[in-house]
C-alpha cells in the first residue's frame, strides 16, 4: 500500500508561481508512473501532467504544456509539480496518482493510489 502525501498549494495571483509535492512512503517509488490530476468544482477530474517512473519521460496536457513541469527525485520518494504563468482557470484541487508500471498513463483509473489533494486557488 503506497501513500501519497501532498503539500504545497495555496492561494496566487495570476501570473505567479507554485511548487506542488508529492511525497511517497514506498521504498520502491522508483517502480511507480506518477501523475497530476486537478479537479474543479463541478467538473471531472482532468490529467495534468504524468511521469515515467524513471523521471526520463513526461507528458502534459495541452493546458499544462510551457507552463508546469513535473518531475521526481527517486531517492527522496518524491515528485513534483511546478507551476508558472498560472490563470484563474487553473483554480482546482490539485491530486498526485501513483501506478505501479513504467510507464504513465493520462486515465484516473489507471492510478491505484491518490494523494489527499490540495488545493490551488488563483486570483485575477
Amino acid at each position: 500500500q503506497v501513500q501519497l502525501v501532498q503539500s504545497g498549494g495555496g492561494l496566487v495571483q495570476a501570473g505567479g508561481s507554485l511548487r506542488l509535492s508529492c511525497a511517497a512512503s514506498e521504498r520502491s517509488f522508483s517502480s511507480y508512473a506518477i501523475a497530476w490530476f486537478r479537479q474543479a468544482p463541478g467538473k471531472e477530474r482532468e490529467f495534468v501532467a504524468a511521469v515515467t517512473s524513471s523521471g526520463g519521460l513526461a507528458d502534459y496536457a495541452d493546458s499544462a504544456k510551457g507552463r508546469f513541469t513535473i518531475s521526481r527525485d527517486n531517492a527522496k520518494n518524491t515528485a513534483f509539480l511546478q507551476m508558472n504563468s498560472l490563470k484563474p482557470e487553473d483554480t482546482a484541487v490539485y491530486l498526485c496518482a501513483a501506478r505501479r508500471a513504467l510507464i504513465m498513463r493520462r486515465a484516473p483509473n489507471d492510478y491505484e493510489y491518490w494523494g489527499q489533494g490540495t488545493q490551488v486557488t488563483v486570483s485575477s
